[in-house]
């Protein structure tokens, strides 16, 4: 290898500038031509020096000293000329012109024994061309089929075999002919594949230099290979210096930190594993938060020999996420705020009905005190017991007020015993109603004291417990009420949650079976296990339904499908449900075929244990 590298360069430094840097078949045809001329020239002179003085024939020397002059004016050529084609044209003249001298003056020598005649065919077809070439060719093929056998008549077998030296001179020129225009078909399909090359590359360079992506590629020893500007500049950034190609991404100088973890992500990488971070480097002039990719490069045979760096600035997309998580909280604390409401709005509108039931009972009780005759009758009996009562025993017996007396004292006791039960009864009422204000009272104080906690609980009873904040508000409105569950399901969440999202589901139905106006409005209550180690709790209506163009934005903030609506609620009970690992989801036929909300929850660890 060292040797051909040493010719080719001596063989350069014969070439002009302007050869040198010509094209690489221009370049080949230049060096072949300079190490031919210089065989030949050679060949020349060793021919005058030692051929012609021991077998002399006319011609001879100045065929030798033309051929010479004609070698050395196309070294001349090349040395100085900007294309090979002139000392191509007297190379192949003066081989050909030599080799039909030389037959035709020595007579011994068959011309068939003279293998230099194949260098005709050869030289010209590779240096000229097909065409010229076989011009060449042709005159070679000529002088040595019926040229030579013409002038030397007499020797016998001559004809035959110069003639097949033609026929293999036709041959050599047309194998030369198929290797040239193979070659020129490989070198027109080897260009259309590097300009093919270069565009990708182009395309890629420039896709790479116009993106704000950080992207470079190292080889299997950690050094750079390639690396675009947004990686330069961040580099100089991070280390104070640009990176440099063929050398360790990572200099000596580099800090330990870094160092250390990028060497553990390399050799993660470099087993066949993709590793992917994220950085915020404090050295950095503008702090960013980078999304790394490190991706192993594969060969044909899936060993590892490279990896890529792609490295993305998602500060706006942190910066984002913070902002949605702060108004995440921010919605649930108004969840939770409306949810206080609701349940507040459901209290208010319950004591307000029992307050209605003891208004009515107060008032009944004022109205039939206003209306009792007892206190006057008992005041004027006393009034005459009094006015008598030295000789009772003559006004009992000798006056009609004093016999009449003792039968209007009894009718009277009457009267104040039916008066007693009726005033007891109107009370029992008033009490009933107070024990239920107290009781509607005291679960939102429950309900609110366990808001934000979790704890188990059981299903069922915070289904009974959200159906009687309910009860006189769809009693009042004539929707029945179906319960389908037996069996306690106990559950690990927040108490306050679930509830908003029931009370908010039963109001939903509510409105649903009020705007259909059907007779038979009914709600269903369904609780049921759902492997593996969940609970269902289905609110099922027969109202008004959900088109099927509105159910996949149910659950979306903002859209409603009633008047007054806000569009609040059922986003507000999935964020809810989310947080608890639940999922909150509706099922319809369509208009005028109810719906059902389903909410899967997660059981709590000893009920699905069990």
């Amino acid at each position: 290898m060292g040797f051909a590298i040493r010719l080719l360069a001596v063989l350069d430094a014969m070439l002009s500038e302007r050869l040198r840097c010509a094209s690489s078949q221009e370049l080949d045809r230049g060096r072949l031509l300079v190490a031919t001329t210089s065989v030949m020239l050679l060949c020349d002179v060793l021919f005058l020096l030692f051929y012609v003085p021991v077998l002399p024939a006319p011609g001879m020397v100045p065929m030798g000293m033309v051929c010479g002059l004609g070698y050395g004016l196309s070294l001349l050529t090349l040395r100085w000329g900007a294309t090979t084609r002139p000392a191509a044209l007297v190379v192949c003249t003066m081989l050909t012109g030599g080799v039909m001298v030389a037959a035709l003056n020595v007579k011994d020598t068959p011309e068939g024994a003279h293998p230099i005649c194949m260098l005709i065919p050869l030289l010209s077809v590779y240096l000229l061309g097909p065409r010229p070439g076989l011009f060449f060719t042709l005159v070679g093929g000529l002088n040595a089929a019926v040229v030579v056998p013409l002038v030397h008549a007499r020797m016998p077998g001559l004809g035959v075999r110069n003639f097949f030296t033609a026929f293999f001179m036709l041959g050599a020129w047309a194998l030369c002919c198929l290797l040239i225009v193979a070659r020129d078909h490989a070198n027109r399909a080897l260009e259309q594949a590097l300009r093919a090359q270069r565009e990708h590359e182009r395309k890629l360079t420039s896709l790479l230099e116009n993106t704000e992506d950080v992207v470079c590629s190292v080889d299997a020893q950690g050094r750079l290979i390639a690396a675009n500007t947004a990686l330069v500049e961040v580099y100089r950034e991070l280390l104070g210096e640009e990176p440099e190609p063929g050398k360790p991404l990572l200099p000596p100088g580099a800090p330990e930190s870094l160092r250390k973890r990028w060497e553990a992500c390399c050799a993660k990488v470099f087993s066949g594993r993709r590793v992917r971070f994220e950085a915020s480097p404090s050295t950095l002039k503008h702090p960013r938060v980078l999304d790394l990719s490190l991706t192993p490069v594969l060969d044909a045979a899936g060993r590892v020999v490279g990896m890529t760096l792609f490295g993305r600035d998602i500060s706006d997309r942190k910066e984002a996420e913070a902002r949605l998580g702060e108004m995440h909280r921010n919605l649930l604390d108004v969840s939770r705020r409306a949810g206080m409401a609701e349940i507040a709005t459901g209290v208010l509108h319950n004591v307000g009905n029992a307050l209605n039931s003891v208004n009515v009972s107060v008032n009944l009780l004022a109205e039939r005190l206003h209306q009792s005759r007892v206190p006057g009758g008992l005041q004027r009996a006393t009034g005459l017991l009094r006015e008598h009562e030295g000789d009772l025993c003559a006004f009992f017996s000798q006056d009609a007020r004093g016999r009449q007396l003792p039968g209007y004292l009894g009718a009277l006791a009457g009267q104040l015993a039916e008066e007693r039960e009726e005033f007891l009864d109107e009370v029992c009422t008033l009490q009933k109603s107070v024990e239920h204000i107290k009781s509607v009272v005291s679960m939102q104080q429950e309900h609110a004291h366990f808001s934000g906690v979790v704890e188990r609980l059981d299903v069922t009873e915070l289904l009974d417990d959200a159906l009687r904040l309910h009860a006189v508000s769809l009693e009042r409105q004539g929707i029945g009420v179906r319960r389908e569950y037996t069996e306690a399901m106990m559950v690990r969440l927040d108490r306050h949650k679930l509830l908003q999202i029931l009370l908010n589901l039963l109001t939903n139905a509510g409105h649903a079976l009020m705007e259909s106006g059907r007779p038979d409005k009914l709600l269903t209550i369904r609780v049921e296990r759902v492997p593996p180690e969940r609970v269902r709790i289905a609110v099922e209506d027969n109202g008004i339904g959900i088109a099927p163009e509105d159910a996949p934005r149910l659950f979306t903030q903002g859209f409603t499908t009633k008047k007054d609506g806000h569009g609040f609620g059922l986003h507000i009970s999935a964020l809810a449900a989310r947080e608890m690992d639940a999922f909150l989801s509706c099922a319809s036929e369509g208009r005028g075929h109810g719906a059902t909300f389903t909410i899967d929850l997660p059981m709590s660890g000893e009920e699905s244990r069990a």
